[in-house]
């Protein structure tokens, strides 16, 4: 008898964490994200090594691939629960992977682009359809929720994890269509979870799931119409990567008139309030993001030719170099979901607000210190590992303090109505960040063809510092102004639930449904 009582109370702990439905998703995204870390880790080395663009064209190339992923989310946000389901188009979304990794596989400037736009067709819509499926899984005051994002977080980057190791290994044997092709291999490994899992992951609470059959039916043929559409238009964009970013930078200006007009037209003063912190967050997430994407180009190519990369006598690949990254995101994701739950179980308030100024001023230490590195570089120009290594666990951490709790944050800012156009948009703050890191990246090149330390690390060591000191300014302007933007976000109340009496809480949820009411 005691031995069951047990086993229920193991269950109810079990799911208090992870609701049906999350374990799947967790796992699913661990295999659904491993062509993307390799694209993410290898495209500019394959560009400049497997294709011999230079440095301009394959950071521009790189640039756009990441700003696309990120800014189509945006899309993604639309078409799914709207066209398509979120699990219908996360499936088509994964088969376009598979195509445009094979596409890439082909040592081929044409057969690049085309695979490029085949891939952004399927992971720049997918990402944001299963953040919705798994924020649909919780009740938008659920803090549950943040917990059950860190998991699958943590679980993305064991995808990644596995990604930066193959792609290292393959780049530095310079067998890049084996790596490519192993890559839409993981990406079927993904489809099958997702078939296996089909009726866990339905929809809940969307237009599609409402409509009637031949309005599905309707849908269905306009969602598929959109992504044939989609990615004939990424093809050409890929090619005109100026106009490229130029396009995506008026987009988001046109998206921030557009959010800040959705805000006005809230019937509700908490939920007006609501969404203005929602902006100030992911204006501030610009700056973040804007440093980290320099990963994948610029101090992608500062640690492949400026950075003593041995290690006990092996030469270490650059893609391995962010794996520190994964192992902080990997460990630190749950272990932040413990100490979180800790701290609210004793009533201590750790406000979004708070968290993103931690962020913000942790990415900036992290690129303020390399020109300190650069400095001690020996004297053939290289600088030591250990710089590096410090650098990237300093933006790991910051990391963890603003992308998994950035979803989270949508879940509990965004009205219900207009949750996936909300997830869309944080995620498309990303790609306009990598528009922003292509100029730095560009900047930090310098103007010289020349790849020899000693006449690179001048700029590299500018650039590095100009970017951690005013992201560091940045992180204390927003922990001043803490106060302000918690009260926006209603943080208080959406953590400390017991703090509400009954009649607070009865007039709050009279007032949600009247003011979904009136939205719909």
């Amino acid at each position: 008898m005691s031995q069951a009582r047990t086993k229920k109370t193991l269950l109810q702990k079990y799911q208090d964490v992870m609701p049906t439905g999350a374990g799947a998703l967790c796992l699913i995204q661990i295999f659904s994200t491993l062509s993307f870390s390799v694209l993410y880790s290898t495209l500019i080395l394959y560009a400049t090594k497997g294709l011999h663009m230079n440095d301009a064209l394959a950071t521009s190339i790189t640039g756009s691939f990441i700003a696309l992923n990120y800014f189509l989310h945006l899309l993604g946000g639309y078409i799914g629960g709207r066209y398509l389901s979120y699990r219908s188009l996360f499936g088509i979304g994964m088969v376009a992977q598979v195509i445009g990794c094979l596409l890439i596989s082909v040592p081929d400037s044409s057969y690049l682009l085309w695979g490029l736009a085949t891939f952004l067709g399927g992971s720049g819509l997918n990402v944001t359809c299963i953040n919705c499926m798994v924020t649909q899984l919780f009740e938008p005051d659920d803090k549950r929720r943040e917990s059950a994002f860190l998991w699958n977080y943590s679980g993305m980057n064991i995808g990644f994890f596995v990604g930066f190791a193959i792609g290292g290994y393959f780049h530095l044997h310079q067998a890049y269509r084996e790596l490519f092709i192993l890559s839409a291999i993981g990406n079927l490994i993904a489809i099958a979870l997702t078939f296996h899992n089909w009726k866990l992951l339905k929809d809940r609470d969307t237009a599609f799931v409402d409509a009637t059959p031949s309005a599905k039916k309707s849908s269905r043929f306009i969602g598929f119409g959109m992504i044939i559409v989609l990615i004939f238009a990424l093809r050409g964009l890929l090619q005109h990567t100026t106009f490229c970013n130029q396009l995506i930078l008026i987009i988001g200006a046109a998206m921030l008139v557009l959010i800040t007009v959705l805000t006005l037209k809230q019937p509700g003063k908490i939920e007006q309030n609501k969404m203005w912190g929602y902006i100030i967050l992911a204006l501030s997430a610009l700056i973040f993001w804007a440093l980290y994407q320099l990963a994948p180009m610029g101090l992608n190519l500062f640690i492949e030719r400026n950075v003593d990369r041995h290690l006990f006598g092996v030469l270490i690949a650059p893609q391995w170099i962010q794996n520190i990254n994964t192992i902080v995101i990997i460990l630190g994701g749950p272990l932040l979901s413990i100490l979180f739950t800790h701290l609210r179980e004793r009533h201590v308030n750790i406000s979004i607000p708070f968290q993103f100024s931690l962020a913000l001023l942790l990415i900036g230490i992290a690129f303020a210190i390399l020109p300190v590195g650069i400095s001690f570089a020996n004297a053939q120009g290289y600088t030591n590992f250990n710089w590096v290594l410090v650098s990237y666990i300093l933006q790991s951490v910051g990391e963890l303090f603003i992308s998994p709790i950035g979803y989270a944050m949508v879940g509990q800012l965004a009205p219900l109505r207009l949750r996936g156009l909300m997830m869309g948009m944080w995620m498309m703050v990303i790609g306009i960040a990598a528009i922003v890191s292509d100029q730095f990246s560009k900047i930090a090149l310098g103007t010289m063809e020349s790849i020899d330390p000693l006449i690179t690390n001048t700029s590299y060591s500018h650039t590095f510092g100009l970017l951690g000191w005013s992201s560091i300014v940045a992180g204390i302007l927003l922990l001043a102004f803490i106060p302000a933007v918690a009260r926006l976000t209603q943080e208080k109340k959406s953590i400390n639930m017991k703090d509400i009496t009954d009649e607070d809480h009865k007039n709050s949820t009279k007032e949600e449904i009247a003011t979904e009411s009136r939205n719909v």
